[in-house]
């Protein structure tokens, strides 16, 4: 026991040591080659400023709105009938445009650039000065919303289907049994992704009730079912803000950072409302539930998160931390109750929800479907892949790749969950909502698949309840993740390998130039005030 305690030790200083540096080599880059650079903080000035990164956030998603707008941007699904523009004609032919092409990257990049820029500076002018109005912070919400509604579906294919689950949840197909194929000649079918065309669904009762809604107030047309979906998710981040506001507070936090950090998060804007990926709903109960259980309301709390869980099941992890923080500093024996009375709501809530949606539990069986899906963006499946290359480069053939990824996934689960347990039982020490934020991100950076999307359900708890190097963390994973959910980057990168030197010259230029423009003097507040030194001032 006595070198488990030792190894963690040294395992701790190691991480520290190693974040510390990473963390002092990004800033001293900020200061260098950057604008910030060029500016000594000075005091604050108050909140008149908002106006700024509002207007340059509406800038940046409206550039990346124009760039997937083009009928072969690499960015979203290029088939007829998919969306009310940028899409091609049916019987169309001929050449697509180089420069059309080109010009849509350099706008999608560019946008993208441009407004993690600005939501960085504004998350870190959040962090040192409290007290922004929620009001202002509601109406940017509200601005750059917009773009992101009016473009679309971007960065994946989910949303189709999700479509075309509603379509057979309507028509009382189980899409716990089925996949999307079932549906035939439907022109539900042609945008789903193959990958998906015959996979059951892995969503909660309360989802496929929600979906099959949307597509009968639809009158059964596939864009308006897709535009019914986005406008959900939209829903779901607006209870992200509305419950993480309310979470701030209880925790003696300030809800205008939390607001920032979680509502206008680009990963949130970008892959939940841009891509319309069901997370947003489910993230939205979750927080709310989170609120209402830090308010004291455990019975209401546990409810809402129980409808969380029956949109998608990885909410069910915050069952376990409200039932046991329900009474803090209590015994083992006294946590009895509230999951005896937690699994109650529990049952009820799903079981209501099953008998809505009318499949039943099958959905339970489907929840590792996503395990298809082999990325080495997931430390479970990436070194499943890399055991598999050397073994097999060493001749040992007969090792298959479905074998080993079975055991590294399995060790990467039984990971975060011994990791959640462990913060699960030192919860009241550390602060609950906290050690709930990074058990979610424990699970998807273990789990069999890492997309970006749902590294949004424990960033948004960390929004209102991260402590010290947390906050970089959770700054690092918001604005490098929508660039990892690219679609085709391989694709992408030898299409442009192989197009004009001269106009990939001048997109490099034009993405260098935003990344290095001056954003406006309102950045100098991102950075503490410097203080100078009495002895130095004195003697001078």
């Amino acid at each position: 026991m006595g070198r488990v305690v030792t190894w963690t030790t040294a395992v701790r200083r190691t991480y520290e040591r190693g974040a510390t540096g990473f963390e002092s080599g990004v800033q001293l880059l900020e200061k260098r080659y950057t604008p910030l650079g060029r500016f000594t903080p000075g005091p604050f000035e108050g909140w008149a400023f908002l106006w700024q990164p509002a207007l340059l956030g509406f800038v940046a998603l409206t550039s990346i709105l124009a760039g997937a707008s083009f009928t072969n941007s690499p960015f979203k699904l290029d088939m007829t009938g998919t969306w009310f523009f940028g899409e091609p004609v049916a019987g169309a032919t001929g050449t697509p445009s180089q420069t059309k092409y080109i010009l849509s990257v350099v706008l999608v990049y560019g946008g993208l650039l441009l407004l993690m820029r600005v939501w960085l500076r504004l998350a870190e002018v959040m962090k040192l000065h409290a007290g922004a109005s929620l009001k202002k912070l509601w109406w940017i919400f509200a601005l750059w919303s917009v773009p992101m509604i009016v473009a679309p579906p971007l960065f994946s294919r989910d949303v189709f289907s999700y479509a075309a689950q509603g379509e057979m949840t309507s028509y009382h197909l189980s899409p716990y049994v089925l996949g999307p194929f079932s549906l035939g000649a439907s022109p539900f079918v042609p945008p789903v992704d193959p990958l998906w065309a015959n996979t059951p669904a892995p969503y909660g009762p309360f989802f496929l009730f929600l979906d099959g809604s949307i597509d009968k107030l639809s009158g059964h047309r596939e864009i308006f079912t897709v535009v019914g979906l986005r406008l959900l998710e939209v829903v779901g981040v607006a209870l992200i803000g509305y419950g993480v506001a309310i979470l701030a507070r209880g925790l003696g936090r300030d809800p205008g950072e939390a607001f920032v950090l979680s509502a206008l998060n680009p990963l949130v804007l970008l892959t939940l409302i841009g891509g319309a990926h069901n997370d947003a709903i489910m993230a939205g109960f979750l927080i709310v539930g989170l609120a209402l259980a830090v308010q004291r309301h455990p019975l209401w709390a546990l409810f809402f998160v129980s409808v969380a869980t029956a949109i998608k099941a990885p909410a069910a992890i915050g069952l376990a931390f409200v039932a046991w923080n329900w009474l803090p500093h209590s015994t083992i024996r006294q946590k009895v109750k509230p999951f005896a009375v937690g699994g109650v709501i529990v049952i009820a809530t799903l079981g209501v929800s099953s008998l809505l949606a009318g499949f039943g539990f099958g959905w339970i069986n489907n929840l590792l479907t996503n395990g298809t899906v082999r990325s080495w963006a997931a430390p479970a499946t990436g070194v499943g892949m890399a055991i598999t290359n050397l073994t097999h480069a060493l001749g040992l053939t007969s090792i298959s790749l479905a074998s080993v990824l079975s055991v590294t996934r399995f060790i990467g689960l039984l990971a975060a969950a011994g990791f959640s347990l462990w913060l699960l039982w030192h919860s009241s020490s550390r602060g609950w909502v906290r050690s709930l934020g990074l058990s979610l991100i424990l699970f998807v950076e273990l789990g069999p698949v890492v997309q970006p999307w749902y590294l949004a359900w424990g960033l948004v708890v960390l929004a209102a309840s991260y402590q010290g190097r947390e906050h970089f963390w959770l700054l690092l994973l918001s604005i490098t993740g929508p660039f990892l959910g690219l679609p085709g980057g391989r694709v992408l990168l030898a299409d442009l390998v192989h197009s004009n030197p001269l106009l990939i010259a001048l997109a490099v230029a034009t993405l260098g130039g935003v990344l290095l423009v001056p954003m406006g003097r309102w950045t100098q507040w991102s950075w503490p005030e410097r203080v100078d030194d009495p002895i130095s001032v004195s003697s001078s």
